[in-house]
């Protein structure tokens, strides 16, 4: 005999960062009375993961942040860039102070939580119905944020994979006044792009981390070759290191089209709901902002709809870039330096974040190289043109696990 339906007012499937920032966002916004579920057969916490992300300061992360800098570096061969990033900064955010902070939240609002996952979501029109192993949920509203594929497959699929180890040195080796943004000193893949980067906590621990664009995966061992080698780069002597940490990550980078309202009571959130930049998988910033504009709906009496994540017009300059450098058109530590050697920083960062104005992104248009780019603006076109013409000719695309081991950097140092 099947349990009798709970009912609530919002539920929110997927209890991972995009889940637990709208919990946040709520509470601090003071909603009361709003019967809230969480629907999700992981209860998240602890250190899962590393965001990195740019900002203004004085916000609700300030008191989460593990780091931030002011200044980064951009490095390509021959060039070493020191980048002022004011009024923004780069800051780094572990996942453990965010899901204590959903936590408090969770208590706060009295939210109730299921521990199984979401077989099925169906909208019935005046309700959405979630079937679940413990049995069927009622909500007005469902916000979702399991991750899925795009709606179709891109005209170019990408995937952002990467490895990365913490450090602790035994005496100061890292620089705790600036970050690396990207370092492009790395081997250069056959396809695609390949750089290093380095957030220091201070100036004897930090995260350095190997990061690839392209559409294939490495091995285990390769991620490790390849973070090894950057670690040698830098000049770090690996008897004097020892990695307390691996992390590792696949984040999509296509053009093809992620739905954020799949029907009208559903609303996807984090990736699935278009939240991660396409030109650079960076994800964070996009889903901090749905957090904060549902949590503002919800408490204005409003439906709990954010804004489209990126405007139309940034969308499409990330599928011309990305046919760009798929294509070979272009190379990426080439294209990522004029964006920075031309433009003021703040401005590079606002772009890919979706947060410029029309003449600033023909300034940023203007940067890149004018053949290679109108090459791709025109394939792209007619790619868009035979998609109308013969939809569905391409084949399923999804994105895959990342690689978690084994990882050579989990025994001791040599």
């Amino acid at each position: 005999m099947s349990s009798a339906p709970v009912d609530v007012d919002l539920a929110l499937v997927g209890g991972g960062g995009a889940a637990s920032l709208v919990l946040a966002a709520l509470a601090r916004h003071g909603v009361r009375d709003l019967r809230i579920a969480v629907v999700d057969p992981v209860h998240r916490r602890g250190q899962d993961r590393t965001w990195a992300f740019w900002d203004e300061p004085g916000n609700d992360l300030d008191d989460l942040l593990t780091a931030s800098w002011t200044q980064v570096e951009v490095v390509t061969p021959g060039t070493h860039r020191t980048l002022d990033l004011a009024p923004l900064r780069y800051a780094m955010l572990r996942s453990g102070p965010i899901y204590d902070r959903a936590a408090e939240a969770e208590r706060r609002l009295g939210v109730r939580r299921i521990v199984a996952g979401a077989e099925e979501v169906h909208d019935e029109g005046d309700r959405v119905v979630v079937r679940t192993g413990d049995g069927p949920l009622r909500a007005a509203w469902v916000l979702d944020s399991r991750p899925r594929p795009p709606r179709r497959p891109g005209r170019t699929n990408w995937l952002q994979h990467f490895r990365g180890w913490w450090l602790a040195a035994d005496r100061p080796v890292f620089d705790p006044e600036r970050a690396v943004l990207m370092d492009f000193r790395t081997p250069q893949p056959a396809r695609g792009v390949s750089f290093g980067y380095v957030l220091p906590v201070d100036s004897r621990y930090a995260l350095i981390e190997y990061t690839e664009f392209g559409p294939d995966l490495l091995t285990s061992a390769a991620y490790d070759t390849a973070l090894a080698g950057y670690r040698d780069l830098l000049g770090l002597d690996p008897a004097r290191l020892t990695v307390t940490e691996v992390e590792n990550g696949v984040i999509p980078m296509t053009d093809g089209p992620f739905v954020a309202r799949p029907s009208p009571r559903v609303v996807r959130l984090g990736t699935a709901g278009g939240a991660t930049r396409p030109s650079t998988g960076f994800t964070f910033s996009a889903m901090h902002r749905q957090a904060e504009q549902v949590a503002r709906a919800v408490a204005a009496g409003r439906d709990p709809v954010p804004a489209s994540a990126y405007p139309p017009r940034h969308r499409w300059m990330d599928a011309v870039a990305l046919r760009a450098l798929d294509r070979d058109l272009v190379g990426g530590p080439e294209f990522f330096g004029r964006l920075f050697d031309r433009n003021p920083a703040s401005r590079v960062l606002r772009f890919l974040d979706g947060g410029t104005t029309r003449v600033e992104d023909l300034a940023v248009m203007r940067s890149t190289r004018t053949l290679p780019m109108v090459t791709a603006g025109v394939a792209d076109a007619a790619g868009r043109l035979r998609d109308r013409l013969a939809p569905g000719r391409r084949p399923a695309w999804t994105v895959p696990p990342a690689v978690v081991g084994p990882s050579d950097a989990e025994a001791p140092p040599h």
